[in-house]
């Protein structure tokens, strides 16, 4: 699995490690966000022993090439990517090179070493500025609004490549608006519950005219787990919408937090951002029928769950990482013998001296 330290990844992880599987997880530990959330979710997984923790760069071709090639996997949960729909249109380079060039690796290793099933990441962006709601697999998808939204398209369109040319089993799954315990400093749930307890105003955009499939994030990852179980099918290639499919008003969602947290946000109103859309909703009668499964959290409950997490994790006040992260420690450097091993076979293959490698230029595949 790769991006096993982010935060869908952390989740769907310990769920394939409760129902005892063995699990290789990738990850780079960029600072795209602070590395050191990712290494307290990697603290967390280390003690199972059926997991195995690979700092690797999913772009890193020669070292892929190996793992696949050594590790024989039956199943491959791709989650790494360079995530963000902002953060693509200002930094387009990095969004390109982890989402398009990661995902050829990700598929020639699959497709060069037998993995029987793979499963990705794509995401409700695909959509654009979709009118028709709610959101179904067999809408046209053909006008994204980002950089990061066509990358996610493009996922699609070359694994349906390789289903078509190879006969490979690939399933996209297009997640919605997910939150929860353990999320990403740089989503919404993360600014807000931050802003709020510091007494700062937090951003709200389209004047607070805007609507998400807000998924909680167990849900997400027992969709995935779910999508794993069902192996390889008779139609190689499937996509998938996983979302809570009950849309809720922007600003219901900000009181919904205000209360969990018992603090009042400080608004400040501003237009559309670019990329954004005002609406998004999932159809997930398909994904209902292929795994018996809709995700059904209730808006409640995950905010108070993410809440909990997040007074525990950050401290009563908001103690910032900076100040309580070196708690949580960095336990996992004694997991990255195989990731060397794996690097030493690709030198010794290319003919390529140690001083010439330089692990600084592994650094692009965002969790």
């Amino acid at each position: 699995m790769t991006g096993a330290a982010g935060f869908i990844g952390y989740h769907v992880a310990q769920r394939l490690l409760a129902q005892g599987h063995s699990v290789v997880g990738l990850d780079n530990l960029n600072s795209y966000y602070d590395p050191r959330l990712k290494q307290a979710r990697l603290a967390r997984l280390a003690p199972h022993p059926g997991f195995r923790f690979v700092e690797m760069n999913i772009g890193d071709r020669p070292s892929m090439e190996a793992l696949f090639e050594r590790e024989k996997f039956s199943t491959m949960i791709h989650l790494a990517a360079q995530a963000g729909v902002r953060y693509s249109v200002e930094n387009p380079y990095a969004c390109a090179e982890a989402n398009l060039m990661g995902f050829v690796s990700v598929l020639e290793g699959a497709r060069r070493n037998g993995v029987d099933h793979l499963i990705y990441a794509s995401s409700s962006s695909v959509y654009g500025g979709n009118l028709k709601v709610p959101f179904a697999v067999a809408d046209r998808v053909d006008s994204p609004v980002s950089l990061y939204a066509a990358t996610k398209r493009a996922n699609e369109l070359m694994a349906h490549s390789y289903s078509s040319l190879f006969g490979m089993a690939t399933t996209g799954l297009r997640f919605f608006t997910v939150y929860g315990p353990w999320g990403r400093p740089d989503m919404a749930p993360m600014r807000f519950a931050a802003a709020i307890l510091r007494g700062e105003s937090i951003d709200v955009y389209n004047y607070g005219n805007m609507q998400r499939d807000f998924t909680y994030v167990d849900d997400i990852a027992e969709g995935v787990v779910r999508i794993a179980a069902r192996g390889r099918q008779p139609q190689p290639y499937r996509l998938f919408n996983v979302g809570n499919s009950s849309p809720v008003p922007l600003l219901s969602f900000i009181t919904t937090l205000e209360k969990a947290l018992g603090r009042p946000a400080i608004k400040r109103y501003l237009p559309m951002q670019p990329g954004d859309v005002p609406v998004t909703h999932a159809d997930v009668e398909d994904f209902w029928l292929a795994t018996d499964f809709r995700p059904a959290t209730t808006l409640e409950t995950g905010i108070e769950d993410f809440a909990h997490w997040y007074r525990d994790f950050y401290g009563p006040e908001n103690g910032r990482l900076e100040e309580n992260g070196d708690q949580h420690g960095d336990q996992h450097g004694d997991q990255q013998g195989l990731a060397h091993e794996l690097r030493q076979e690709a030198r010794q293959r290319e003919g390529q001296a140690d001083g010439e490698w330089n692990d600084a230029d592994y650094g692009y595949a965002r969790a």
